[in-house]
């Protein structure tokens, strides 16, 4: 019983790091449908930021995150503002074009600048952990799964309760609309765009906190993402929470059973099965649905 206790545990905490990956990837399709295929390079690129103000710095990456988050949101809102918007009102496979090709020259850079070898962000914390019973808490990802969770509601407040959240949603519901009551729209998908660049970059210092990190690895994150958001539902903050808790919890409990060759498999056996009993994710997309296409 021990063992998966401890698996299961151990999936709800990596699932709670995956949902905080996936949230700005489902917020930005949600919005503005595009699908981001650099998002994985802005979580690496995260992570090597973390990392910088760790080892030169000797900052703690709970403080370095936020100067990882201002970087990546400043470079998520000037790639949208003046690259995305320009294409916006084209077909989908034209969005997914150029995030592909962004996706490669972030990937490409990083590799030059930082090598493609793989790094952690050490910490004297991140690897003790705490004994509740027969299972050990590793105190590392419980305090991402904390980081996470905190995260996804104040953005749900953002975005229920605030006037630059209330832009965002009607932007993205019909975005002539918004125009016509004075919402500027290119500048909304920019700060859609940063904001979710910003929790990239969080999620990229926690993964380095916990683990560890190259620019190999940012594929892995926009694919981890894009089932995780179809998971949940779409645009849907608390679905991505959802979402990434399911998928941990696979990974997790597969991981125990079953050989590594099938863990990824059987995830997304989950989302096939997810989408053939609830086509719109596990929370819905009923806000994704009301969307005016102009």
């Amino acid at each position: 019983m021990t063992p998966f206790l401890q698996a299961a545990l151990y999936g709800l905490l990596q699932g709670g790091l995956l949902a905080l990956i996936a949230v700005g990837f489902s917020l930005v399709w949600g919005v503005m449908n595009v699908v981001n295929l650099a998002h994985g390079s802005f979580v690496i690129l995260g992570a090597y930021v973390g990392w910088e103000m760790n080892t030169k710095l000797g900052w703690d990456p709970f403080l370095a995150m936020f100067v990882s988050a201002a970087v990546l949101f400043a470079l998520g809102y000037l790639i949208q503002r003046f690259v995305i918007n320009l294409v916006i009102n084209g077909p989908i496979f034209i969005t997914l074009l150029l995030t592909f090709g962004l996706d490669l020259l972030i990937v490409q850079g990083m590799n030059i600048v930082f090598s493609g070898n793989y790094r952690s962000i050490h910490t004297g914390y991140a690897s003790t952990g705490l004994d509740l019973g027969s299972v050990r808490v590793p105190v590392g990802r419980l305090l991402a799964f904390g980081v996470a969770v905190l995260l996804t509601v104040a953005l749900v407040y953002l975005v229920s309760r605030t006037r630059v959240g209330t832009s965002i949603m009607a932007t993205g519901m019909d975005r002539g609309a918004a125009r016509l009551m004075g919402i500027r729209s290119r500048h909304v998908y920019a700060l859609t765009f940063g904001i979710a660049a910003a929790l990239a970059a969080v999620a990229g210092v926690m993964v380095g906190t916990v683990g560890t990190f190259s620019p190999a690895a940012a594929a892995g994150y926009t694919l981890l993402s894009f089932v995780i958001a179809v998971l949940g539902g779409l645009g849907n903050m608390y679905g991505a929470l959802l979402g990434g808790l399911v998928i941990g919890l696979v990974d997790s409990l597969a991981g125990l059973y079953l050989p590594g060759t099938w863990v990824n498999a059987l995830a997304f056996l989950v989302l096939v099965v997810v989408l053939i009993f609830r086509p719109s994710g596990l929370v819905g997309r009923a806000y994704y649905s009301a969307r005016v296409e102009v």
